[in-house]
């Protein structure tokens, strides 16, 4: 069609159609006058547009990030310029590091007061750039839509990841006749038949083969293909840092997650494998412990890397094989295959699927922690996960932000599994803590029919807590356990290994959390012993079903349970022998 043919939109009006066109229907953000011009363009589709009105940027930036990895599609985030650009920026580089789609459309001031240092300008090409796959501004109207569906097609294409669009004022009220891009595509690339052939070979004839898991973007079906086909071969699987709901943790090939502070057997499993299959990691140092399970840059096993992007291949490791495939292309090129019984199977030794989910069963019992204590603890943090695990669905949607008490959620609970309920573990990666607050309060919104369980520290909660405000306008209801050990837990651990005794810089004087809550209007209770925890956990349930309000579930955490695997004392006389 004849460009001048078309009505004439503004900037504004056209970036709001183009989400449209994108297949957007929900967007995370907090206002500002610098893009007033884009939610006057959303004012026109509010009967199929949903603005999630934050209440902080990194909150914004953390739901939109979480709702990529819930919803395998693109998250939008919209903030203004420079104060509302910069508290994004968390989810920015936690959407690069998680490679997660995301597209951050930031207001920026007009052309005609650039290079100025205007009122809150910020150059964000410079700020962006190491952080995002790719960093623009868009100065003429009539090209919206072309910049528009780059950012799509970039941040969803390849390895996935944060795209970052500046907005100017006067782009925004300027006018343009221009048409409406298409929908963007997803472009993955595929595998051949050769070298799928060749990684079957290579697992057929394998001793003592094993599989790592994870990354951004398994649908049901190419998880069901790849559990066919490990069943089929007998081959133990592990999940990656935080990618623990890519397998189902109940199936007997499941092996544990292979992330921080793995099963000391579970390592030594993968270090004396032969054959290592990886599927969608980027192997980064939280899932190789450090780069301590392979080694660098050749590892001793036959390491088969397949990850979307060819540059992540070969960047650390040299593998035997490294396959430049999407994870749901090579897992339908694995489902295709029909392997023989006789080239697999559960008997093989040491590489056993049997003696490995023992090895599982082992290391998530009850932990030293308590086990030999010659007191029972008032208040056993393992009790509460079994307790979790008994009486939440199964579908339940878990998050979390960063430090040592998410590791409760990590070893001890079990992640049902892409396959069987979509996305249920919501984490980040990149280690940045006030990350499951806003998660789950994005999760409740998007999915209100399933139960939503955050596991919060007490720094962690605190940094991102307004968002409560946010599930109270939204009729969103995660509960909220948050774990009070009047700390920041994880660098208390590390300054008792380096530094024994002399503590600075790591208590925290907090509030009565339950009465912060109901500040808020959700439910608020404390539970100093595992009885008053199982009754709130029980209450928080039925509350959060029957009001679609949040519930909140204060844990009164003795300091001295640091770790599952050690006191608190134990870390300290340890550091100082």
């Amino acid at each position: 069609m004849n460009s001048s043919a078309l009505s004439p939109r503004s900037g504004g009006q056209l970036i709001a159609d183009q989400l449209i066109v994108h297949g957007v229907d929900t967007a995370f953000g907090v206002p500002g006058e610098s893009y007033l011009g884009v939610l006057d363009g959303l004012y026109a589709h509010d009967d199929k547009f949903k603005f999630v009105i934050c209440r902080q940027e990194g909150g914004a930036a953390f739901m939109a990030e979480a709702y990529a990895k819930l919803t395998g599609k693109p998250g939008v985030c919209l903030v203004t310029r420079g104060p509302g650009a910069t508290n994004a920026a968390i989810g920015v580089h936690t959407a690069f590091q998680d490679s997660s789609p995301m597209i951050l459309l930031v207001g920026q001031v007009g052309n005609d007061f650039v290079e100025r240092e205007a009122f809150q300008e910020v150059d964000y090409r410079r700020m962006f750039g190491p952080m995002a796959k790719w960093v623009a501004q868009i100065d003429d109207a009539s090209r919206v839509p072309e910049y528009m569906a780059h950012a799509f097609q970039t941040a969803t294409s390849g390895r996935p990841g944060p795209v970052v669009l500046a907005l100017p004022e006067d782009m925004l009220s300027a006018t343009a006749s221009v048409g409406d891009a298409r929908a963007y595509t997803s472009v993955q690339a595929h595998p051949s038949a050769a070298q799928v052939e060749r990684v079957h070979d290579m697992l057929a004839n394998a001793e003592r083969p094993f599989v790592i898991v994870g990354g951004h973007g398994w649908t049901r079906e190419a998880a069901k293909s790849f559990r066919e086909y490990v069943e089929a071969m007998g081959l133990p699987v592990g999940c990656a840092f935080r990618f623990q709901d890519t397998f189902d943790n109940s199936h007997p090939n499941y092996a544990g997650d292979v992330g921080i502070g793995p099963n000391p057997k579970l390592a030594a499993r993968i270090k004396n494998a032969d054959v290592v299959l990886s599927i969608g990691v980027r192997l980064g140092e939280m899932t190789t412990s450090g780069y301590t399970l392979f080694d660098v840059p050749v590892p001793k096993q036959k390491l088969i890397h397949v990850h979307s992007d060819v540059n992540e291949l070969g960047r650390v490791y040299q593998a035997e094989m490294m396959i430049a495939s999407g994870v749901n292309e090579f897992a339908a090129a694995l489902g295709a295959l029909t392997p023989s019984p006789s080239r697999g199977g559960p008997g093989r030794g040491w590489g056993s699927i049997e003696e490995s989910a023992n090895e599982l069963t082992a290391w998530q019992s009850e932990p030293p922690l308590y086990k030999n204590r010659t007191t029972p603890a008032r208040l056993n943090l393992w009790q509460v996960v079994q307790t979790i695990k008994r009486l939440a669905p199964k579908d339940t949607i878990i998050t979390n932000g960063a430090g040592n008490f998410a590791t409760w959620a990590h070893r001890f609970f079990s992640y049902q599994g892409v396959e069987h309920c979509g996305k249920s573990q919501l984490a980040p990666t990149s280690g940045a803590m006030g990350y499951g607050v806003p998660a789950a309060v994005m999760a409740s919104i998007v999915a209100p029919e399933r139960t939503v369980i955050n596991f919060a520290g007490d720094g962690d909660f605190m940094m991102t807590s307004q968002e409560i405000a946010t599930a109270m306008q939204y009729g969103s209801a995660p509960i909220f356990i948050v774990f009070n050990n009047g700390m920041y837990g994880t660098i208390r651990m590390h300054q008792e290994k380096h530094f024994p005794a002399r503590v600075y810089g790591t208590a925290l004087k907090n509030p009565n959390f339950a009465k912060f809550a109901e500040s808020f209007g959700a439910s608020g209770v404390q539970a100093a012993s595992n009885a008053e925890f199982d009754d709130a956990f029980a209450k928080a349930l039925a509350h959060t079903r029957s009001t679609r309000t949040p519930a909140l579930i204060e844990l009164k955490v003795d300091p001295q349970d640091l770790t599952p695997g050690a006191t608190l004392d134990a870390i300290r006389q340890s550091a100082t022998k």
